[in-house]
């Protein structure tokens, strides 16, 4: 018996630890099973919805979302001022008479050519054109420019619902190319005039209009965005247009966009888009340098335009002017050479009862320094007819002011 005691002890030892080493195995087991499942359910959350195969329905999820945010992105500042401004713009087309040069015109003085075409009488040709414009009041006003349609015998207005509308000009100003039509219609929707004097260089801007015709396409304006490039801009141009005051934007404005509105990112009107420069070249396009005459000036030619059909510019000053250059200022003894001297004063006019005379040189006028003849153009130009034009001269080496009221005559 004690052999069997001493020969069964290790064998039930050994069953007693093997019994031992399962269980403990299987409670391990167990016990990463239950932690898998607790871990799982911290860092996954459930879904009621989700698809035997895991993950499919968060990735899904996470896409849509996705695809939500892009598509808020995209509205913004720029696309909800366009959708503002878009259904007041009106594209404009015009019919206007024109003398035209008759090309044999060069030989009227030759005999021979002149017993075989004899007097010929200026040949007229009518010529249409196009603009663009925008709706400034809900009974039908519309704001453009004067060479859009300041001398058109007929003008029409095509509108964003594909309507066309024959307007009628209430009046123009050649001197600030403004013009003002009107339709009749009623319940319109119309733009908001801002405030230019509050334009910030930098900021993004937005040209609407006509350009090229393409507003015919589909009745709707063509939009391009840019940013203030500078203000109070002076602009040279041919004739008496008065291009001040002007808003230059790089947005880019082309042929038919004229009469358009420039607008801000808040949708209101700072401008009307008028003229570019195209860099010559027979280059028509635009290269970035566009120029809008700030909605302010505008404000102030369209509500007299408005009342009183034009504005009253029928005087005549009686003076010519010319630039000084160093030969000429050394010849008038001036410390430098600034401001214009008086070539000519016509006997009787303004400027001769006013006491100017050659040789005076202008450098003020209406308390604007004057450093070029277009400078004084400018002042002029705009002014009205029952003004005062206020001139600070320097004759024989001393200063004198002159006035000289603007009558018509």
């Amino acid at each position: 018996m004690k052999n069997e005691i001493i020969l069964n002890y290790p064998l039930q030892a050994k069953t007693n630890l093997l019994m031992n080493k399962k269980f403990f195995t299987g409670l391990a087991i167990l016990l990463t099973l239950i932690s898998g499942i607790v871990i799982g359910k911290y860092f996954f959350p459930g879904n009621k919805n989700v698809s035997p195969v895991s993950g499919v329905a968060p990735v899904k999820n996470e896409i849509q979302a996705d695809s939500k945010n892009i598509s808020e992105t995209r509205e913004n500042a720029i696309t909800r001022a366009v959708k503002k401004v878009s259904p007041t713009i009106v594209g404009i087309n015009v019919e206007e008479v024109r003398e035209v040069q008759d090309p044999f015109s060069m030989f009227d003085n030759d005999p021979f050519f002149k017993q075989f075409f004899g007097n010929r009488p200026a040949q007229k040709q009518v010529v249409k054109g196009l603009g663009s414009g925008f709706i400034i009041s809900s009974d039908g006003y519309i704001l453009t420019n004067d060479h859009v349609a300041g001398n058109a015998t007929k003008i029409s207005v095509t509108m964003t619902n594909g309507e066309t509308i024959e307007a009628k000009l209430i009046g123009s100003d050649k001197n600030s190319d403004v013009a003002l039509l009107k339709i009749n219609k009623s319940n319109l929707e119309y733009v908001k005039l801002g405030n230019s004097d509050d334009v910030i260089i930098g900021e993004w801007v937005i040209a609407l209009g006509n350009p090229f015709g393409l507003f015919e396409i589909n009745d709707k304006p063509t939009v391009t965005v840019g940013v203030v490039s500078a203000t109070n801009m002076k602009v040279n141009a041919d004739g008496n247009r008065v291009y001040k005051d002007m808003i230059q934007t790089d947005a880019s404005i082309n042929a038919g966009n004229s009469g358009g509105p420039l607008v801000n990112a808040e949708g209101d009107v700072i401008g009307m888009n008028t003229i570019i420069f195209t860099g010559g070249n027979y280059n028509t396009g635009s290269i970035g340098v566009g120029f809008s005459i700030s909605i302010n000036r505008v404000k102030k030619i369209f509500e007299e335009i408005k009342s009183n059909g034009k504005i009253e510019r029928n005087f005549n000053v009686g003076f010519r002017i010319q630039g000084i250059d160093e030969r000429i200022a050394k010849y008038l003894k001036l410390d430098k050479a600034q401001g214009v001297v008086v070539t000519d004063v016509q006997k009787g006019s303004l400027s001769d009862n006013a006491g100017l005379k050659p040789e005076d040189v202008i450098i003020m006028a209406n308390g604007e320094l004057i450093r070029n003849e277009q400078d004084l153009l400018f002042i002029v130009n705009d002014m009205r007819t029952g003004e005062t034009l206020k001139l600070k001269i320097i004759r024989n080496g001393s200063e004198k002011e002159l006035e000289m009221k603007l009558t018509s005559g």
